[in-house]
Protein backbone atom coordinates (compact mmCIF):
# COMPACT_ATOMS: atom_id res chain seq x y z
CA UNK A 1 0.00 0.00 0.00
CA UNK A 2 1.33 3.46 -0.58
CA UNK A 3 2.03 5.63 1.82
CA UNK A 4 0.27 9.04 1.27
CA UNK A 5 -0.06 11.62 4.64
CA UNK A 6 -1.77 14.27 3.15
CA UNK A 7 -4.91 15.05 1.18
CA UNK A 8 -7.57 16.93 0.39
CA UNK A 9 -11.53 16.24 0.37
CA UNK A 10 -14.62 18.02 0.56
CA UNK A 11 -16.98 16.80 2.60
CA UNK A 12 -21.12 17.90 2.20
CA UNK A 13 -23.91 17.96 4.51
CA UNK A 14 -27.63 16.23 3.61
CA UNK A 15 -30.05 18.71 3.28
CA UNK A 16 -33.41 18.50 5.25
CA UNK A 17 -36.12 17.40 3.75
CA UNK A 18 -38.97 19.31 2.63
CA UNK A 19 -41.86 19.77 5.18
CA UNK A 20 -45.30 18.27 3.81
CA UNK A 21 -48.26 20.29 3.48
CA UNK A 22 -51.09 17.56 3.51
CA UNK A 23 -54.86 17.77 4.98
CA UNK A 24 -56.30 14.76 6.40
CA UNK A 25 -59.25 13.11 4.41
CA UNK A 26 -61.48 11.06 6.87
CA UNK A 27 -64.86 9.85 7.02
CA UNK A 28 -67.39 11.95 8.64
CA UNK A 29 -64.47 14.91 8.91
CA UNK A 30 -66.13 16.97 6.24
CA UNK A 31 -63.21 19.73 6.22
CA UNK A 32 -60.02 17.69 7.50
CA UNK A 33 -57.36 19.46 8.86
CA UNK A 34 -53.54 19.82 8.09
CA UNK A 35 -52.04 16.87 8.90
CA UNK A 36 -48.61 17.67 6.42
CA UNK A 37 -45.29 16.10 8.67
CA UNK A 38 -41.71 17.22 9.10
CA UNK A 39 -38.98 16.62 6.77
CA UNK A 40 -36.19 14.23 8.00
CA UNK A 41 -32.60 16.06 9.07
CA UNK A 42 -30.39 15.74 6.72
CA UNK A 43 -27.15 13.21 7.07
CA UNK A 44 -24.13 14.36 8.63
CA UNK A 45 -20.52 13.82 8.58
CA UNK A 46 -18.36 12.44 11.63
CA UNK A 47 -14.88 11.42 11.71
CA UNK A 48 -13.33 8.55 13.46
CA UNK A 49 -9.98 7.71 14.59
CA UNK A 50 -9.04 4.04 14.22
CA UNK A 51 -5.85 1.68 14.66
CA UNK A 52 -6.43 -0.05 11.70
CA UNK A 53 -4.83 3.03 9.00
CA UNK A 54 -1.72 4.17 9.00
CA UNK A 55 -1.82 5.88 5.82
CA UNK A 56 -4.26 8.13 4.33
CA UNK A 57 -4.46 5.76 1.28
CA UNK A 58 -8.06 4.50 1.55
CA UNK A 59 -9.38 8.31 0.75
CA UNK A 60 -7.05 8.84 -2.42
CA UNK A 61 -9.68 7.34 -4.91
CA UNK A 62 -12.11 9.45 -3.53
CA UNK A 63 -12.25 13.12 -2.51
CA UNK A 64 -15.96 14.10 -2.14
CA UNK A 65 -18.33 12.84 0.55
CA UNK A 66 -21.45 13.81 0.63
CA UNK A 67 -24.57 12.68 3.30
CA UNK A 68 -27.75 11.70 2.46
CA UNK A 69 -30.88 14.58 1.93
CA UNK A 70 -33.91 14.15 4.65
CA UNK A 71 -37.02 12.33 3.08
CA UNK A 72 -40.10 15.12 2.59
CA UNK A 73 -42.81 14.38 5.03
CA UNK A 74 -46.11 12.71 4.37
CA UNK A 75 -49.78 13.01 5.66
CA UNK A 76 -50.84 11.92 8.70
CA UNK A 77 -47.81 13.80 10.41
CA UNK A 78 -45.46 11.31 9.01
CA UNK A 79 -41.90 12.57 9.49
CA UNK A 80 -39.80 12.02 6.65
CA UNK A 81 -37.03 9.83 7.06
CA UNK A 82 -33.15 10.97 8.26
CA UNK A 83 -30.29 11.17 5.44
CA UNK A 84 -27.71 8.49 6.05
CA UNK A 85 -24.37 9.75 7.50
CA UNK A 86 -21.21 9.19 6.34
CA UNK A 87 -18.56 7.83 8.67
CA UNK A 88 -15.09 8.69 7.12
CA UNK A 89 -12.09 6.40 9.04
CA UNK A 90 -8.43 7.92 9.54
CA UNK A 91 -5.86 6.90 11.25
CA UNK A 92 -4.97 8.15 14.58
CA UNK A 93 -2.25 11.31 14.85
CA UNK A 94 -4.48 13.20 11.53
CA UNK A 95 -4.75 16.92 11.82
CA UNK A 96 -7.94 18.00 10.39
CA UNK A 97 -7.32 21.67 8.84
CA UNK A 98 -9.67 24.21 6.59
CA UNK A 99 -8.19 24.28 3.91
CA UNK A 100 -8.66 27.89 3.24
CA UNK A 101 -7.81 29.45 6.37
CA UNK A 102 -5.26 26.50 7.49
CA UNK A 103 -7.15 26.69 10.80
CA UNK A 104 -6.55 23.09 12.74
CA UNK A 105 -10.04 22.21 13.22
CA UNK A 106 -9.09 19.23 15.44
CA UNK A 107 -6.95 16.73 16.14
CA UNK A 108 -7.72 13.03 16.11
CA UNK A 109 -6.27 10.74 19.14
CA UNK A 110 -8.48 8.94 20.35
CA UNK A 111 -9.57 5.77 19.06
CA UNK A 112 -12.99 4.65 18.27
CA UNK A 113 -14.31 8.22 19.13
CA UNK A 114 -17.40 9.63 16.56
CA UNK A 115 -16.45 13.35 15.78
CA UNK A 116 -19.01 15.12 14.35
CA UNK A 117 -17.47 17.85 11.60
CA UNK A 118 -20.87 18.65 9.60
CA UNK A 119 -24.25 18.97 10.95
CA UNK A 120 -26.89 17.98 8.43
CA UNK A 121 -29.57 20.65 7.60
CA UNK A 122 -33.03 20.53 9.44
CA UNK A 123 -35.64 18.74 7.82
CA UNK A 124 -38.38 21.69 7.09
CA UNK A 125 -41.89 21.89 9.34
CA UNK A 126 -45.10 20.09 8.13
CA UNK A 127 -48.11 22.38 7.64
CA UNK A 128 -49.90 21.16 10.90
CA UNK A 129 -47.58 23.13 12.79
CA UNK A 130 -48.86 26.68 11.26
CA UNK A 131 -52.34 25.95 12.51
CA UNK A 132 -53.99 28.73 14.49
CA UNK A 133 -57.58 30.49 15.37
CA UNK A 134 -56.97 32.72 12.15
CA UNK A 135 -55.43 29.79 9.63
CA UNK A 136 -57.54 26.43 9.96
CA UNK A 137 -56.18 25.05 7.10
CA UNK A 138 -52.81 26.58 6.50
CA UNK A 139 -51.04 25.73 3.01
CA UNK A 140 -48.00 27.08 3.91
CA UNK A 141 -44.72 24.15 5.26
CA UNK A 142 -41.14 24.96 5.50
CA UNK A 143 -38.71 24.33 3.18
CA UNK A 144 -35.66 22.10 4.45
CA UNK A 145 -32.22 23.53 5.32
CA UNK A 146 -30.02 23.20 3.13
CA UNK A 147 -27.05 21.07 4.39
CA UNK A 148 -22.94 22.75 4.51
CA UNK A 149 -19.70 22.02 2.16
CA UNK A 150 -15.77 22.36 3.79
CA UNK A 151 -13.25 22.00 1.91
CA UNK A 152 -10.32 19.84 4.60
CA UNK A 153 -6.93 19.51 4.51
CA UNK A 154 -6.15 16.06 6.33
CA UNK A 155 -2.73 15.97 7.43
CA UNK A 156 -1.25 12.43 9.59
CA UNK A 157 0.88 12.87 12.34
CA UNK A 158 1.66 9.10 13.90
CA UNK A 159 1.21 8.48 17.27
CA UNK A 160 3.62 6.75 19.48
CA UNK A 161 5.14 6.67 22.57
CA UNK A 162 8.99 5.71 21.49
CA UNK A 163 10.36 6.77 18.30
CA UNK A 164 12.52 4.59 16.33
CA UNK A 165 15.36 6.80 14.50
CA UNK A 166 18.76 6.07 12.84
CA UNK A 167 20.29 5.36 9.45
CA UNK A 168 18.68 3.29 6.56
CA UNK A 169 19.41 -0.54 7.12
CA UNK A 170 20.34 0.28 10.97
CA UNK A 171 18.13 -2.54 11.86
CA UNK A 172 15.19 -0.71 12.94
CA UNK A 173 12.19 -2.80 10.99
CA UNK A 174 13.91 -6.12 12.54
CA UNK A 175 13.60 -4.83 15.91
CA UNK A 176 10.21 -3.36 15.93
CA UNK A 177 9.00 -6.92 14.29
CA UNK A 178 10.79 -8.43 17.54
CA UNK A 179 9.59 -6.55 20.12
CA UNK A 180 5.74 -5.53 18.94
CA UNK A 181 2.90 -6.79 16.85
CA UNK A 182 4.23 -5.11 13.67
CA UNK A 183 5.15 -6.94 10.63
CA UNK A 184 7.06 -4.24 8.00
CA UNK A 185 8.43 -5.70 5.32
CA UNK A 186 12.64 -6.35 5.56
CA UNK A 187 15.33 -6.24 3.24
CA UNK A 188 18.72 -5.58 3.10
CA UNK A 189 19.18 -2.30 1.00
CA UNK A 190 18.65 1.01 1.88
CA UNK A 191 15.30 2.84 2.03
CA UNK A 192 13.65 -0.20 3.07
CA UNK A 193 11.28 1.26 4.85
CA UNK A 194 8.73 3.75 2.93
CA UNK A 195 6.06 4.22 5.64
CA UNK A 196 6.56 4.68 9.10
CA UNK A 197 5.28 1.49 10.86
CA UNK A 198 3.75 1.73 14.21
CA UNK A 199 3.76 -1.29 16.57
CA UNK A 200 1.99 -1.92 20.15
CA UNK A 201 4.65 -3.33 22.55
CA UNK A 202 2.92 -5.39 25.34
CA UNK A 203 4.20 -5.64 29.05
CA UNK A 204 3.67 -8.50 31.80
CA UNK A 205 1.67 -6.11 33.44
CA UNK A 206 -1.61 -5.70 30.55
CA UNK A 207 0.11 -2.78 29.71
CA UNK A 208 1.65 -1.72 26.02
CA UNK A 209 2.82 1.58 24.21
CA UNK A 210 3.52 3.02 20.70
CA UNK A 211 6.66 2.47 19.09
CA UNK A 212 7.09 3.65 15.87
CA UNK A 213 9.82 3.03 12.87
CA UNK A 214 10.15 5.97 11.18
CA UNK A 215 11.72 5.71 7.94
CA UNK A 216 15.77 5.80 7.06
CA UNK A 217 16.67 9.59 7.82
CA UNK A 218 19.81 11.11 6.51
CA UNK A 219 22.42 14.00 6.80
CA UNK A 220 20.54 16.70 4.97
CA UNK A 221 17.03 15.01 5.50
CA UNK A 222 15.70 18.51 6.45
CA UNK A 223 16.87 20.13 3.36
CA UNK A 224 14.92 17.48 1.62
CA UNK A 225 17.89 14.67 1.11
CA UNK A 226 17.28 10.92 0.97
CA UNK A 227 13.57 10.79 1.80
CA UNK A 228 13.33 14.50 2.79
CA UNK A 229 11.16 16.23 5.67
CA UNK A 230 8.62 13.34 4.35
CA UNK A 231 8.82 11.29 7.65
CA UNK A 232 10.35 13.89 10.16
CA UNK A 233 7.00 15.00 11.03
CA UNK A 234 5.98 12.11 11.95
CA UNK A 235 8.44 11.98 15.34
CA UNK A 236 6.61 15.49 16.73
CA UNK A 237 4.39 13.45 18.69
CA UNK A 238 6.81 10.96 20.05
CA UNK A 239 7.83 11.31 23.92
CA UNK A 240 11.43 9.50 23.79
CA UNK A 241 13.84 8.79 20.86
CA UNK A 242 15.45 5.60 20.12
CA UNK A 243 18.42 6.00 18.14
CA UNK A 244 19.42 2.53 16.46
CA UNK A 245 23.29 2.79 15.03
CA UNK A 246 24.05 -0.44 13.35
CA UNK A 247 27.46 -2.28 14.81
CA UNK A 248 29.69 -2.34 11.50
CA UNK A 249 32.97 -4.42 12.17
CA UNK A 250 34.77 -2.23 9.01
CA UNK A 251 33.91 0.88 10.72
CA UNK A 252 35.55 2.81 13.10
CA UNK A 253 33.93 3.22 16.14
CA UNK A 254 33.93 7.21 16.22
CA UNK A 255 32.18 6.55 12.80
CA UNK A 256 29.34 5.44 15.15
CA UNK A 257 29.33 8.11 17.17
CA UNK A 258 29.05 10.04 14.59
CA UNK A 259 26.29 8.36 12.90
CA UNK A 260 24.17 9.07 15.95
CA UNK A 261 25.25 12.79 16.04
CA UNK A 262 24.36 13.55 12.26
CA UNK A 263 20.59 12.02 12.88
CA UNK A 264 20.38 14.08 16.22
CA UNK A 265 21.43 17.16 14.66
CA UNK A 266 18.85 16.62 11.57
CA UNK A 267 16.17 16.18 14.59
CA UNK A 268 17.69 19.70 16.17
CA UNK A 269 17.34 21.14 12.51
CA UNK A 270 13.71 20.40 12.34
CA UNK A 271 12.84 21.60 15.51
CA UNK A 272 14.79 22.71 18.21
CA UNK A 273 12.20 21.13 20.82
CA UNK A 274 13.85 17.90 19.74
CA UNK A 275 16.17 18.32 21.52
CA UNK A 276 14.18 18.27 24.76
CA UNK A 277 13.16 14.94 24.40
CA UNK A 278 14.47 12.17 26.68
CA UNK A 279 16.67 9.60 24.09
CA UNK A 280 17.83 6.31 24.66
CA UNK A 281 20.41 5.25 21.85
CA UNK A 282 20.86 1.20 20.89
CA UNK A 283 23.66 -0.50 19.00
CA UNK A 284 22.47 -3.08 16.89
CA UNK A 285 23.83 -6.58 15.43
CA UNK A 286 26.10 -6.71 18.16
CA UNK A 287 26.22 -10.47 16.83
CA UNK A 288 29.28 -8.88 14.65
CA UNK A 289 31.51 -7.94 17.28
CA UNK A 290 34.58 -10.10 17.62
CA UNK A 291 36.40 -8.87 20.47
CA UNK A 292 34.88 -7.97 23.96
CA UNK A 293 37.03 -4.83 24.64
CA UNK A 294 34.69 -3.28 22.08
CA UNK A 295 31.97 -3.08 24.89
CA UNK A 296 33.76 -1.17 26.65
CA UNK A 297 35.70 1.42 24.34
CA UNK A 298 32.13 2.41 22.70
CA UNK A 299 30.68 2.66 26.30
CA UNK A 300 33.24 5.24 27.38
CA UNK A 301 32.77 6.77 23.42
CA UNK A 302 28.92 7.63 24.20
CA UNK A 303 29.24 8.39 27.77
CA UNK A 304 29.18 12.18 27.26
CA UNK A 305 25.97 11.79 25.44
CA UNK A 306 23.99 8.96 26.98
CA UNK A 307 23.42 6.55 29.95
CA UNK A 308 21.16 5.30 28.34
CA UNK A 309 23.23 2.97 25.70
CA UNK A 310 22.05 -0.56 25.32
CA UNK A 311 23.98 -3.38 22.83
CA UNK A 312 21.07 -5.75 20.79
CA UNK A 313 20.59 -7.85 18.65
CA UNK A 314 17.14 -8.33 17.15
CA UNK A 315 17.27 -11.51 15.33
CA UNK A 316 18.75 -13.38 18.59
CA UNK A 317 16.71 -11.22 21.07
CA UNK A 318 19.62 -10.64 23.05
CA UNK A 319 19.73 -6.82 24.89
CA UNK A 320 15.74 -6.29 23.66
CA UNK A 321 13.86 -7.21 26.94
CA UNK A 322 16.02 -5.20 28.72
CA UNK A 323 15.74 -2.06 26.20
CA UNK A 324 12.12 -2.57 25.89
CA UNK A 325 11.89 -2.35 30.37
CA UNK A 326 14.01 0.57 30.18
CA UNK A 327 11.72 2.17 27.78
CA UNK A 328 8.62 1.39 29.32
CA UNK A 329 10.15 3.04 33.17
CA UNK A 330 11.29 5.37 31.27
CA UNK A 331 7.57 6.41 30.02
CA UNK A 332 5.97 5.57 33.17
CA UNK A 333 8.55 8.19 34.81
CA UNK A 334 7.05 10.59 32.19
CA UNK A 335 3.32 9.93 32.70
CA UNK A 336 3.79 10.59 36.35
CA UNK A 337 6.00 13.60 35.92
CA UNK A 338 8.95 12.47 37.19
Amino acid sequence: MKFIDEVKITIISGNGGTGSSSFRREKFVPRGGPDGGDGGDGGSVYFIGTTSYNTLYHLKGRRVYKSKNGRPGQGNRRTGARGEDVVIKLPLGTIIRDAETNEIIMDLLEPDKKVLILKGGKGGLGNWHFKNSINQAPKYSQSGIEGETKELKLELKSVADVGLVGYPSAGKSTLISVVSNAKPEIADYPFTTLTPHLGVVSMDNWTTFVIADIPGIIEGAHQGKGLGIKFLKHIERTKIFLHLIEYDIHVAHEELLNRYKKINNELLKYKDEMGERPYFIAISKIDMIEDDSAYDELRKLFKPYTDNLFFISAPLQEGTQELINALFKKLQDLNNGY
